[in-house]
């Protein structure tokens, strides 16, 4: 049963007016069996002074775009009542025309445009309405026989409305249906949702919750679990199984969705997501359409179930079916579309948004991780719904054309047009070696200031995790995740490339940037120290590359590699004999890899830095005072003495080597390859030639 969650206390603490609405907003959007992600709207109605003072009655409504759950006031917007009501009188109204004429209701130009319902909260003579999408009563609005079970549990207290498209003549019903049953106390919406009110906050939000669970009540004494969805047909597979499986599977997938644009995967194996993918009836029912149209945008109309005996954890069947299915689910979408098409319609990527597989649970895709998240999430509520509307009927939805004009309409599609502009680097996943030093952590920032998420890997996991939260709390959840990897041991960096695949689908964009440096004479460099140097610089470098290589190749997305180097690489150090010569080996190693990469589209360049000792752990070590004992100074006088020494007269940072990494990983450099770039203020002996 959904729990009221309204705390007198805290309530009495929000101010009046428009804090009021977000407390409850907030409350009814926490619960995401109660409202969608990004769907629903709440208002209430207020008096306030006009611009010469004068009282007005002003209605408060949500503004597109916005969430429930974690909107602010800012977030509503506020129209002079007494301009919108003579507006019930009209017979029509296009959608065009209505947008239009609320922009000049509203009492303050600054605020967002107003909800696709906002007339609905106007046409109802109450203080405070919400409309909701509840998992029980889309369920009974959902099935085939609602209307009728609708009375048994609610008697005469409500209004049935049959599916209309939000909007002006969809609010008109709504209006008449309640003025024509004075006991009404709720209108459901055919395949769409629930709406309430009440003279105050808590009582809105009080019956909201009040009718959702009488219909919740209602399914749940009728559920039989071993029968839902017709039973099981398959099992889940281990947990460590089916992530092994999925780690070879989502490159596969995350190329064949990216034909058009690059998208991002999560995966979810929630236990209705499993107890849904496995059963008898879900080949069939999955195809039936959306639970709801606040769903389309993000889900499409139908899921792509793919037909797998999970028992059999044959990965290469599956991989298969994966290709063939995203394949037909995309040649049907694109007939769809042309079926359906308005003039100036553009097609949406055609792909599946939540890819269904038995024994093994969702994959979702987005154009980042939250919007993928948000695809998953809304299906978990079609799940929930049609688990209700099966248990009381059978699940029914919107026409194909119905849906068409709710994914395609451009009141809807407003909503995304309010998201942030795309950078560079956005649908993109960076993986960088050595994350949480200098010139690694300053990289991934710089990738994510341009939209890309990215892979912290670092020996130190404590480093990584902190520059990992630093990017989260700076630029979104989920944007960044730290992985403990030893690059010279071969199944750790298999498994930060599995951890990748997992978290994000793929990869894109590889720094091989792990680092430390030696100094000693060549008579005194021992094997150790030799070994040392090539399995960290050398070794290292070759797995990581290695591995991305494969998934980049699974996913057929060419790729990017960015190498670091060093002026060490092209010239030769004194006493550096070890790690000069691997400094040279790395660089060939990209050429190598760069001559292979051509045909996939995958590019290998190398930076070539020199004495970046900012934030450099490296620069923290013996390494100082082994450099600064070959050139004769004290290790304080390190950082200008190779100032003095570069032809600019300048210290390389870290931020320079990350602008020069940014370069070779943009399309800026997509004619470029095996190419070396030096990054350190100019050292003539070092002079590539």
């Amino acid at each position: 049963m959904v729990k009221n969650l309204w705390d007198n206390q805290k309530a009495s603490q929000v101010s009046k007016g428009v804090e009021e609405l977000v407390y409850r907003s907030n409350l009814i959007g926490t619960d995401r069996a109660v409202c969608n992600w990004g769907g629903g709207n709440t208002s209430m109605k207020t008096t306030e002074k006009d611009f010469r003072g004068r009282d007005i009655e002003v209605m408060w409504v949500k503004g597109s775009g916005s969430d429930l759950a974690t909107m602010k006031a800012q977030n509503f917007t506020g129209l002079n009542l007494e301009e919108i009501r003579p507006l019930f009188e009209r017979e029509e109204m296009t959608d065009e025309d209505m947008v239009s004429y609320l922009s000049h209701c509203m009492i303050d130009s600054k605020h967002p445009r107003a909800s696709i319902e906002t007339l609905l909260h106007a046409f109802l003579p109450y203080n405070h309405v919400d409309h909701t999408h509840p998992d029980a009563i889309i369920s009974l609005c959902c099935a085939d026989n609602g209307k009728q079970l609708a009375e048994e549990i609610f008697g005469n207290r409500f209004v049935w409305v049959p599916y209309v498209r939000p909007g002006f003549t969809l609010s008109k019903m709504i209006i008449e249906g309640v003025r024509n049953n004075p006991n009404a106390e709720l209108v459901l919406m055919e395949k769409h949702g629930l709406v309430t009110w009440g003279e105050t906050s808590e009582q809105s939000y009080a019956k909201t919750i009040e009718i959702i669970n009488e219909a919740e009540q209602y399914i749940n004494e009728r559920i039989d679990e071993g029968s839902v969805f017709g039973g099981q047909k398959y099992e889940s597979l281990s947990e460590e199984d089916a992530t092994s499986i999925l780690a070879k599977v989502m490159p596969v997938i995350r190329g064949a969705v990216s034909d058009e644009k690059k998208m991002l995967l999560t995966f979810d194996r929630g236990e209705d997501v499993l107890q849904f993918v496995n059963s008898q009836q879900a080949p069939e029912l999955s195809q039936v359409g959306a639970a709801c149209p606040d769903h389309l945008v993000h889900t499409k109309m139908v899921p792509l179930y793919i037909n797998w005996d999970p028992q059999t954890k044959d990965v290469e069947t599956l991989i298969t079916s994966v290709k063939e299915g995203i394949t037909s689910f995309k040649a049907d979408y694109k007939e769809y579309f042309e079926r359906n098409k308005h003039e100036d319609d553009k097609m949406f990527e055609p792909a599946p948004r939540v890819i269904l597989i038995p024994g093994i649970g969702m994959v979702n895709s987005g154009k980042d991780v939250n919007n993928s998240r948000v695809s998953g999430a809304l299906y978990h509520r079609a799940i929930a719904v049609m688990k209700g509307a099966t248990t009381l009927g059978n699940f029914v939805s919107l026409s194909e054309n119905e849906s068409y004009n709710v994914e395609y309409w451009p009141l809807e599609l407003y909503k995304l047009s309010l998201a942030p502009a795309e950078a560079e680097f956005s649908r993109k996943v960076a993986f960088v070696t050595g994350g949480a030093g200098g010139i690694g952590s300053e990289t991934c920032r710089r990738f994510v200031s341009e939209g890309a998420h990215v892979v912290v890997a670092d020996l130190n996991l404590e480093g990584a995790e902190k520059v990992a939260a630093e990017i989260n709390e700076k630029f979104g959840a989920n944007r960044a995740l730290a992985v403990k990897m030893d690059v010279t041991k071969e199944e750790q960096v298999v498994a930060a490339f599995d951890k990748t695949a997992l978290a994000f689908g793929g990869v894109d964009i590889i720094v091989n940037n792990a680092g430390l440096a030696t100094s000693s004479p060549i008579d005194e460099t021992t094997l150790q120290e030799w070994n040392l140097n090539m399995n960290v610089l050398g070794t290292g470098y070759f797995l990581v590359a290695r591995e991305a290589f494969k998934q980049m190749k699974q996913q057929g997305l060419g790729g990017n590699m960015v190498f670091i180097g060093s002026k060490n690489s092209v010239f030769a150090g004194k006493n550096a004999a070890a790690y000069s010569s691997v400094k040279a080996l790395e660089t060939h190693l990209a050429r190598c890899i760069a001559a292979e990469g051509g045909e996939f589209g995958i590019r290998v360049n190398s930076v070539l830095p020199d004495a970046v000792l900012q934030g450099s752990a490296i620069w923290g070590s013996r390494w100082r005072e082994e450099r600064a004992a070959a050139y004769g100074i004290e290790p304080d006088q390190l950082e200008e003495h190779y100032r003095k020494r570069t032809t600019l007269l300048v210290n390389i940072y870290p931020a320079d080597i990350a602008e020069s990494i940014a370069f070779f990983a943009s399309s800026k450099s997509n004619r470029t390859t095996g190419c070396m770039l030096t990054v350190d203020g100019g050292v003539p002996a070092a002079f590539t030639r």
